[in-house]
């Protein structure tokens, strides 16, 4: 068998047929083989399509929720409105610095300034009872009684200044939320642009797709909207837009805009250029971080890491020279 088999091999033309038999099944596999694997591409691009989908759908939901929750303008309450009007909070307590920082907090309506009113008589009046009342029946500190009605009054005062800080609060997260969506929301609209969209499409477009990022951002392209099909003219609308927000990166956005409503100018090239200068920016901001982050930690480390590395590098030391002695 063995000797059947070399001589076999021996034979030229019997390796010949051989080879030529592998040759043609191995271009014959070769050929079938796109056919014989799975596709795990389209598996998981459609897995992945199928996902966003699904996401898209939850974030919708959820948008809408908070939405319905949270509503552009808040509607007053009776008591609220009735307490107001009476004593004529408006008048007395109400600024005009006071409103536009409702509005860049997101409050809206005349609910929002009653609301504000409200606690405006109502915080440093609570905030003197309260101080008043640990002071004098809880509090046993020995000191006069002007002292402590001072003290009391200084509770009041902060009272006072407690709903513009309240305010303020929200205000600047509002801000830090508008900032981080901002690049999301010019590419959004940068596509829309130049898929041939209307800018009050486009405008619409982005406030349903960018809630999922930035619920803030979606109501402000919402009423950017909104304005735009009902005011006189366009630019009104974008200028309202950059004194609501109070962000120089809108505000540009609203330049560029009333430039391309006035002018004619192509939108797309400007709002291309308008993104990625806002890219740049966050990463300079972002380097500025890295840069002071040094400095930064220079304190923490010499008062928490410093005393444990002594430790760690002494205890040895001092446990050997007390053994010596």
């Amino acid at each position: 068998m063995l000797d059947e088999l070399l001589a076999k091999f021996s034979d030229a033309h019997f390796l010949a047929v051989l080879f030529a038999a592998i040759g043609s099944a191995a271009t014959v596999l070769t050929a079938a083989m796109p056919w014989l694997q799975p596709d795990t591409l389209s598996r998981r691009i459609k897995a992945v399509s199928s996902e966003r989908e699904r996401i898209r759908a939850r974030e919708r939901e959820r948008l809408q929720a908070a939405q319905s929750k949270t509503t552009l303008r808040v509607k007053p309450s009776g008591l609220v409105k009735q307490l107001v009007e009476t004593l004529n909070l408006t008048s007395w307590l109400s600024t005009e610095k006071a409103k536009m920082q409702l509005g860049m907090a997101g409050f809206r309506g005349a609910g929002a300034e009653y609301a504000f009113l409200a606690f405006r008589l109502a915080a440093p009046i609570a905030f003197f009872l309260v101080a008043a009342i640990y002071l004098f029946a809880i509090l046993k500190w020995n000191q006069p009684v002007m002292v402590k009605i001072g003290v009391a009054i200084a509770a009041s005062y902060v009272g006072i200044k407690a709903p513009e800080l309240f305010l303020r609060n929200k205000t600047v997260k509002r801000k830090k939320e508008l900032e981080r969506a901002f690049p999301n929301t010019l590419d959004l609209l940068l596509i829309c642009a130049e898929s041939g969209m209307s800018i009050e499409h486009a405008v619409r477009k982005v406030s349903q797709e960018i809630g999922i990022e930035s619920v803030s951002m979606a109501e402000e392209m919402g009423l950017l909207a909104a304005e735009m099909s009902y005011l006189a003219e366009r630019r009104i609308a974008f200028e309202n837009l950059g004194l609501r927000t109070g962000l120089e990166s809108i505000r540009s956005l609203t330049t560029v805009l009333s430039q391309s409503e006035r002018y004619g100018t192509p939108l797309g090239a400007a709002l291309r250029v308008l993104s990625q200068e806002s890219r740049d920016q966050r990463m300079t901001a972002a380097e500025k971080k890295a840069a002071a982050l040094p400095p930064t930690l220079t304190v923490p480390m010499i008062l928490f890491f410093l005393p444990g590395l002594f430790a760690a590098i002494l205890t040895p030391a001092m446990v050997q020279i007390n053994g010596w002695n």
